[in-house]
Parts: structure tokens; sequence; C-alpha cells
């Protein structure tokens, strides 16, 4: 049975195309105009990554989050990349979404290492991105598993765009914390109502 678009949907799709509009199109031109392909443009994103969780570590939170903006747009215009090379692969998707997760578990180690330390040490911090990263990972597997037995997998909330967004201004203003919270909370739910509402489709 196939899924009803919902209004959560409808929205993430137009969103997607103003994105489209106004930022993965003149990017990604100007990537291809200057030799860049989809594969450096995930790993560019993916260092970018690594080196935000290494100014969270630190707790050098305003950096790490601005680090994660550019991080972020290497991360949204890589397919962009591909399609106007037209060099769109299943090797190239595989990429993606692997980096994809590997970027999402620097920063909330980066986070994790930081909590740990003697002067910096908060147990619930700990706690809430081991939680937040187990809660990411399920929201992503649940639909690729979806989507390996014929469904979209779409359904839910706090996809990866939202995480990004969620985590890089509670960085900027300062407040991991604040950002932790949310995914801790917000991710199971949202894997929970994704697992829910594929269970419902499926045979």
């Amino acid at each position: 049975m196939a899924e009803p678009e919902s209004g959560l949907q409808r929205l993430r799709k137009s969103g997607r195309a103003a994105v489209a509009r106004w930022f993965e199109d003149p990017i990604s031109g100007a990537l291809v105009a200057i030799g860049f392909n989809a594969n450096a443009a995930t790993l560019a994103g993916f260092l970018l990554a690594v080196v935000a969780a290494a100014f969270a570590a630190t707790g050098q939170f305003l950096i790490a989050g601005l680090v994660s903006i550019p991080a972020a747009l290497f991360d949204m215009i890589d397919g962009a990349v591909a399609r106007r090379t037209g060099k769109v692969s299943d090797r190239g998707a595989l990429m993606d979404s692997t980096f994809d997760r590997l970027s999402e578990a620097a920063l909330l180690l980066g986070l994790l290492y930081y909590y740990s330390a003697t002067d910096t040490f908060r147990r619930d911090a700990i706690i809430l991105a081991f939680v937040a990263f187990v809660g990411s990972i399920m929201v992503s597997y649940i639909r690729a598993r979806a989507e390996g037995l014929g469904y979209k997998g779409t359904s839910g909330f706090l996809t990866r765009p939202e995480r990004v967004v969620i985590m890089t201004v509670a960085l900027i203003v300062g407040q991991p914390i604040w950002g932790l919270w949310i995914l801790a909370v917000g991710t199971p739910l949202s894997a929970f109502y994704r697992f829910w509402a594929e269970w419902r489709n499926a045979d």
C-alpha cells in the first residue's frame, strides 16, 4: 500500500525546491566550474565536519557551529554536483550516505569528549549524546531498510537536514546541550514513528 504524502512531507518537498533554486544550483555550478566532482564535495563536507567536531571537543562551540555551515553546504550539494556533471552512481550514493553518518557521529563524539573531561564533566550530556547518536542512526536505518523492502521510509521528522540545523544553531549560540536534548528526545520518537508507519504499510 502506497504511503499518503503528509503535510510535513509536502513542506519538506517545497523547502527542498527553494533550497535547490537559491543554494544548490548556483553553488554546484560554481564547484563544477572549478573542477569539483561529487565525491570531492562529499569528502570536503566530511572533513569540515571533523574539524567542527575537533573545535566542539575543545569547547570552541561558536567556531564549531560556523565550520558546520560549509560542511552542511557541501553535504547538501554533492548530489546536485553529481547530477550537473552527469555522474550519478550507486558508488556515489553509497559514499554520500556513509559519510553523512560519519559526519554526525564525529560531531556527537566531539561533544561527548568535551563533556567527559574532568573540568567540564556532565553525565547527562554524555547520555544525551549517546541517545542522540543512536536515535539519528535509527531514523536513517529504518528508511534504508524500508527502501530495501520497496517502501519510501520517509515518514517522521528530525531527518538529517533538520538535525544538522538544530546542532549548528545550538553550537553557534553556545548551548550545544539544548541541541543534544532536542535530538535525544526527538530522534527516538521519530525513529519509532517511522517504524510504525512502515510496519502498517508492510505486508
